[in-house]
């Protein structure tokens, strides 16, 4: 597998591409700009979240330090998200989509923001998004001018595959004091497939509101089966809202379900 790999492109733009620098060349790049980053945050500092098939873009935003004789228009800036050790032959890479966009704040520094698109798998492995590229990546940034240069851990983000999580709570109506199924489906992102498929043996609460509250509580928590299905009882106290809780993982996105109304008469 190989993700989207940073390389430099004949116009000396920060570019993406599915061809990886070859290492020999990446080995000794030609040395950049005398820049440094900071203040990088990307989507506002949140989990970045990925379902089967739509692309997700998110923002991201850094300041650069630079010298007071070097032209801010002369160099093209941007953010890089990476596993392992931030290099141009690291082909667990993935960077901006073009150069980020920056205003001069004063002589020696640069307000800069960009974009970042995500994309599962599709008929272009090498450019889009396996199911193994979700956990968490460290942040970076990188700046080109006759020359490239790189610096790494500045913050670390999850790339999550987007969960979905369902609730059914039955009979409805029924008697107070009789018993009530739960069932339910713990589902997430398959970025190799482009389809949800179940998620097992994780931990589910399942949380009872009860009619005119404001508040839930955790009735009791239970694992997803090998196919990601949910199922328990609980008995029937008053009229109220059932629903299933996952809190998510690192490679997951963490999801509530729907609430189910119980009739209890």
């Amino acid at each position: 597998m190989r993700t989207r790999a940073l390389v430099l492109a004949a116009s000396g733009a920060v570019a993406l591409s599915a061809l990886a620098v070859p290492a020999a060349q990446a080995a000794t790049p030609p040395a950049g700009p005398a820049v440094t980053f900071s203040q990088l945050k990307v989507n506002s500092g949140k989990n970045i979240v990925v379902g089967p098939t739509t692309q997700v873009t998110v923002s991201a935003t850094y300041t650069v330090t630079k010298p007071a004789n070097l032209d801010p228009n002369s160099i093209q800036t941007g953010p890089v998200l990476y596993q392992g050790t931030l290099s141009l032959d690291n082909e667990r890479v993935l960077g901006g989509d073009g150069p980020g966009t920056c205003t001069v704040s004063s002589s020696t520094v640069l307000k800069c923001s960009a974009k970042i698109q995500f994309r599962p798998k599709s008929s272009d492995p090498d450019a889009d998004l396996p199911n193994n590229a979700a956990g968490t990546w460290k942040l970076g940034a990188v700046a080109v001018k006759d020359g490239i240069t790189l610096q790494g851990d500045l913050g670390s983000t999850h790339l999550q595959r987007k969960a979905t999580l369902t609730t059914d709570a039955s009979p409805e109506p029924v008697k107070k004091g009789k018993t009530i199924t739960v069932t339910g489906k713990l589902s997430r992102a398959n970025w190799d497939t482009n389809k949800y498929a179940g998620y097992s043996t994780q931990p589910v609460k399942l949380q009872f509101k009860k009619k005119g509250a404001t508040t839930w509580s955790t009735l009791k928590t239970i694992k997803s089966s090998s196919t990601g299905a949910l199922k328990t009882t609980t008995k029937a106290t008053a009229d109220g809202y059932f629903r299933y809780v996952f809190a998510g993982t690192t490679t997951t996105s963490a999801v509530n379900s729907s609430a189910d109304f119980v009739d209890v008469r």
